[in-house]
């Protein structure tokens, strides 16, 4: 589903709104070019840290490989770029990004890319609506981006189409949880939690916000996808997380695993 442009502007009016009060972005050039390694405001910290721990994995882990494969600087499709700070990181590998998002605000999303001293393409557009010619990149990433589409077959042809043959799409930091109705039951409580915290549900978007592994199943016969499954190491406390939930009779926590597809 395409966003109409009331939908389009009421999403970015809330989410704008969301990550003020959570204290996202700076004026700081240099708090963009320290992520994901630190927060240097200390108001996203604990976050920040999951979200370094995973880029970690996903460069020594899959990209080196992917750099072997390939033998030359990557054409790569950022998609929910955010800040850009992923880009500049691959930038630095001497890769050639391309930074997608629709939130374009000076101090939390695409225009403040300008802090980078590295500088990429950034285009502000829908992930169902990637202006980019057929078979453009050797990769796809969706960086803790795709759980807000509304739908991911649509997604993810898309993503396809821009994929050259042998190209990968790259899943990292979204939710998956082993039964559908523990993703909704996340939903509910997160809207729950947002209409408690600001006042609104942050639902303008219908966006499915969550994997489970039935819908990857059929994504993956779908599509005629080969995931490859990567779990990064995110400490002990994370990872009693499913035991402690357990003992208190609350829903499983989702899971974090770095999925990488070739679509065969």
């Amino acid at each position: 589903m395409n966003m109409t442009p009331e939908m389009r502007h009421l999403f970015l009016k809330d989410y704008a709104r969301i990550r003020r009060a959570e204290g996202r972005g700076s004026d700081d050039p240099e708090y963009f070019r320290a992520l994901p390694y630190r927060d240097l405001t200390g108001k996203n910290s604990a976050q920040w840290s999951i979200r370094a721990k995973t880029y970690r994995h996903f460069e020594r882990g899959i990209l080196s490989e992917i750099e072997k494969e390939t033998g030359r600087p990557l054409d790569i499709l950022d998609l929910g770029a955010g800040n850009g700070w992923m880009s500049y990181r691959l930038t630095l590998r001497k890769h050639k990004p391309v930074a997608l998002d629709i939130f374009s605000d000076y101090c939390d999303g695409l225009r403040s890319t300008r802090h980078y001293p590295h500088p990429f393409h950034c285009v502000e557009a829908e992930f169902d609506q990637l202006p980019f010619r057929d078979k453009s990149f050797d990769l796809a990433i969706y960086n803790s981006s795709i759980h807000y589409s509304t739908d991911y077959r649509h997604t993810l042809a898309e993503a396809r189409r821009c994929l050259r043959p042998g190209g990968s799409v790259v899943i990292m930091d979204s939710p998956v949880y082993a039964r559908p109705e523990y993703g909704e039951q996340m939903r509910s409580e997160r809207h729950d939690h947002f209409e408690r915290q600001y006042g609104f549900r942050s639902d303008a978007v219908p966006s499915i916000e969550y994997f489970d592994e039935p819908m990857l199943d059929s994504l993956a016969r779908e599509f005629n996808i080969a995931w490859r499954r990567s779990t990064p190491w995110y400490g002990l406390r994370w990872a009693l997380r499913p035991l402690k939930a357990r003992l208190a009779s609350k829903r499983p926590p989702s899971r974090f695993f770095i999925l990488v597809g070739r679509f065969r």
